[in-house]
């Protein structure tokens, strides 16, 4: 890559940040040369919202610098990761990185690289992309001015994301490049140039040596972005998604048989998760969408008569769940929320029939619990069609079921669901101890809840545990005449 002349644009003047000012001026006192780095002067450039993330590289050491500003600044000691030359210092909501400048290399079947001192322009020379890798000083000679050696400011014009080495020596150095790259594709709206690309797709098998949390950091990010689908067909198109979700790239292809055919699967996942993204910013239900029809390649068969079915994906959807989330490295509450809303994605939209009882809405609202309000939120983006007057249609009904939905909660007290008749009191009314019978004679309970046969109310539920408990009694009776006949003495009684 040939080395560009350094510019004398300003990025940023002294009255634009209390902050950098206050940096730069520290710097001063230190004899130390300060720059702000990558992201946040390239979307200084760009106009775009500033986020509360700075990187610095410092000529010089940037722990000790650190330190010390850490005590001028008033704030605790930063997190120092010594072996990289790299410390952060949290001041007032800003998360402050510095870091040595400096040169670096990498063994073959490792990215944690072996660091050495160096100047400004290797250090910028090491970075990931030419729109990442400017500065702008912040010195009192050189405050606000860019550094831009690679033609950063020529490829935000063009929209276009190139590294300043050879792709494929960056993208084999640091594998998780791959992921960046498509990512900032996505976030930027950016092209990658065509040489980087196709090394980029040579190199998608150096993505097995980066741990599964940095894969999994990288996928949330672009998930997070303003139109998910850029970034996970570009996944798709370079072959990244068969390295890292498989079972999304499965989703791909329509097949037709006669007059029948089923739409791309993968591109209505796609469709679903920009809808989500209209609703909600939380990258977990956007994943929830990108995997709410996982189990339809495995589900999918051709009926006479019929077309293609898809029977049971959302049962199989939901027990694939766990080993994907695992894999993923997600929380375990993550991922007990993903495999309800997968479970139970298809019941809303089932639900918006005519002649659909209270009690099936009842059961809905009970089965999703506090997850109810995501996976409506999920069902409404999983409203697609290329026909408009469709879509209309089924939103309609959808806004009648969520209505629905708020009346029986309303009038059925089902907030919080569970019996109003309790353990303690089952256990008094039927003269039992505790026990697996307990459990039954609850379920059964609020079953005639559910079912409307009962009102939910602590004395109408108490009245029908009366009516009911001999059913239940007789099955103890039984039990423990059988268990005895079998020469096993009865529950809560001893051989002699």
């Amino acid at each position: 890559m040939s080395k560009r002349a350094a510019t004398t644009t300003r990025v940023f003047n002294r009255s634009d940040s209390k902050l950098l000012d206050k940096l730069g001026c520290f710097a001063d006192a230190e004899h130390i040369p300060l720059f702000a780095v990558g992201g946040y002067v390239r979307d200084r450039l760009l106009g775009l919202p500033l986020k509360k993330e700075i990187d610095f590289t410092v000529i010089g050491d940037a722990v000790s610098f650190s330190q010390k500003l850490a005590g001028h600044l008033g704030v605790r000691s930063p997190v120092i990761f010594e072996r990289f030359g790299t410390a952060m210092v949290p001041y007032r909501g800003f998360r402050l990185d510095f870091v040595t400048a400096r040169k670096e290399a990498y063994q073959e079947d490792s990215r944690k690289p072996h660091v050495l001192p160096a100047g400004l322009e290797a250090d910028l020379l090491r970075r990931d992309f030419t729109v990442n890798a400017m500065a702008a000083g912040l010195n009192s000679g050189n405050y606000g001015e860019l550094i831009d050696l690679f033609g950063g400011v020529d490829d935000l014009k063009a929209k276009v994301l190139r590294t300043p080495l050879e792709p494929e020596r960056t993208f084999s150095e640091d594998p998780l490049r791959i992921l960046r790259a498509i990512r900032f594709a996505a976030q930027l709206e950016f092209a990658i140039d065509k040489q980087t690309r196709e090394a980029l797709e040579r190199m998608v098998d150096r993505l097995k040596i980066i741990s599964q949390e940095r894969i999994t950091e990288e996928l949330f990010k672009l998930l997070s972005t303003k139109q998910p689908s850029i970034g996970l067909r570009l996944l798709y198109l370079t072959g990244v998604m068969e390295v890292i979700l498989p079972e999304i790239s499965r989703l791909s292809g329509v097949e037709q048989i006669g007059p029948h055919h089923h739409k791309d699967v993968f591109e209505h996942t796609l469709q679903v998760v920009d809808q989500i993204a209209l609703l909600t910013d939380d990258p977990a239900m956007r994943l929830a969408a990108l995997m709410h029809d996982i189990a339809k390649p495995r589900t999918k068969k051709f009926v006479a008569g019929t077309g293609w079915t898809f029977h049971g994906h959302e049962d199989l959807g939901s027990r694939m769940m766990k080993p994907i989330s695992r894999r993923l490295k997600l929380s375990e509450t993550d991922c007990l929320k993903l495999g309800k809303i997968v479970a139970l994605h298809m019941r809303p939209i089932n639900l918006t029939h005519e002649g659909v009882t209270d009690s099936a809405v009842r059961r809905l609202i009970v089965d999703a619990d506090e997850d109810l309000e995501d996976l409506l939120t999920l069902c409404r983006a999983d409203i697609t069609s290329s026909k408009p007057n469709k879509v209309k249609r089924y939103l309609e009904k959808f806004e009648l079921l969520r209505t629905r939905i708020a009346e029986v909660i309303e009038k059925d007290n089902l907030r919080a669901f569970q019996s109003p008749v309790r353990g303690e009191e089952i256990m008094a009314v039927c003269n039992i101890t505790p026990g697996p019978l307990v459990g039954k004679i609850k379920t059964a309970l609020e079953d005639a809840i559910l079912d409307g046969r009962v009102p939910n109310e602590h004395d109408a539920v108490l009245a029908y545990l009366h009516e009911i408990k001999s059913q239940f009694i007789g099955l103890k009776a039984t039990h423990e005449t059988s268990s005895s006949a079998a020469g096993n003495p009865p529950r809560g009684k001893r051989s002699r």
